[in-house]
């Protein structure tokens, strides 16, 4: 049984009904403003591609994927959905968008391999992705960080607008988010393993964006892993670090822990490409069809990144699990526990 966190005092701030409106006045608010903050239009998005295109993303390399075959196209293979940070890349180019534009879409995800089913993690994971066009000069660190300060000043005002409509849950973002890079935080924290790290630096600051995931640390460990072929971890930024992408993570109470907002960074060109699928022992994929247009240079330098819909709402809703604001499948045993404890999955 996954570890599951029941707090015998919890109970939800709002009811069942009044929840599932509230998702929708969270979902619609932040995408409205997250469009604007940002400078993108919504899109249409598949939910399964063909096997084989290498559009779909890896991930970090070694989770199955769910399949099926498709009968009236010679019963080939397609796959569910990892995320979408290939694909968006390539529609920035297909449909003419230019610098300073991007793209936003629904991405909704299956990832059978999920191995810790817990308050945080299902395997039905849905998120806003997001993809935007950036000039040669804006492929940095301090673009980089402007990027994310827009994103977080829409979810500051998520958070207030939560609060206007329910005043039951009051703000509890800091002003503003701190930044540090995932070799500095080894250093502050060398006896704890990442997800510690984590949560001693989100309990300090309550917002952290942690730079520079998927290369290697000094003590020859990863922060976390990261295919090789959407982010850029090993372009130099400054004194010896590497990286330009990381991850937004919130200081969570109810949970006392960290909680990953977003996962995002500027994207790999064909140069920074071909060094980490090296790294990787992947350079066989520099000849699918997705990675030939990027080394062509027909797709356009980007960052991008995805935002959690179901963690957003369980945040600010103040829940203790995600299923409360997502309907999914969890073990039995799980569901009894939670019932017992009042925590209604939906």
């Amino acid at each position: 049984m996954p570890e599951l966190i029941l707090n015998g005092e919890y109970k939800s701030k709002l009811g069942l009904r009044e929840t599932e409106r509230a998702i929708k006045y969270i979902k619609d608010f932040f995408q409205d403003n997250l469009a604007s903050a940002l400078n993108l239009q919504r899109v249409s998005a598949p939910l399964f591609l063909k096997k084989g295109s290498g559009i779909n993303d890896d991930l970090n390399g070694v989770e199955a994927k769910a399949t099926f075959r498709i009968k009236d196209d010679g019963n080939r293979e397609a796959e569910c959905l990892f995320s979408l940070a290939k694909w968006k890349r390539m529609v920035l180019a297909d449909y003419g968008f230019e610098e300073g534009e991007g793209l936003y879409t629904d991405m909704n995800a299956i990832r059978p391999d999920e191995e810790c089913l817990d308050n945080l993690h299902s395997i039905y994971v849905d998120q806003w992705d997001w993809e935007r066009i950036v000039r040669a000069e804006e492929r940095n660190l301090e673009f980089l960080k402007e990027i994310v300060r827009r994103i977080y000043g829409v979810l500051r005002q998520t958070e207030a607008a939560v609060d206007a409509r329910y005043p039951e849950i009051p703000p509890m973002l800091p002003d503003d988010i701190t930044f540090v890079h995932s070799e500095d935080l080894l250093g502050m924290y060398p006896d704890f393993g990442p997800r510690e790290r984590e949560d001693r630096i989100c309990e300090r600051y309550g917002a952290v964006f942690v730079i520079g995931i998927g290369g290697e640390l000094a003590d020859g460990t990863m922060h976390d892993s990261r295919a090789p072929d959407y982010d850029d971890w090993i372009t130099a930024t400054w004194g010896g670090r590497r990286g330009l992408n990381g991850d937004i993570l919130l200081w969570y109470p109810l949970l006392k822990r960290a909680f990953e907002i977003s996962s995002m960074g500027i994207r790999v060109d064909g140069e920074s490409m071909l060094k980490q699928l090296r790294l990787r022992n992947g350079l066989e994929r520099k000849e699918l069809a997705w990675h030939k247009r990027l080394l062509a240079g027909e797709l356009p330098l980007s960052i991008g990144g995805g935002i959690g819909q179901s963690r957003l709402c369980m945040f600010f809703l103040r829940k203790l699990h995600i299923g409360e604001v997502q309907a999914s499948v969890w073990p039995d045993e799980m569901v009894a526990d939670c019932r017992g404890a009042g925590v209604m999955l939906l």
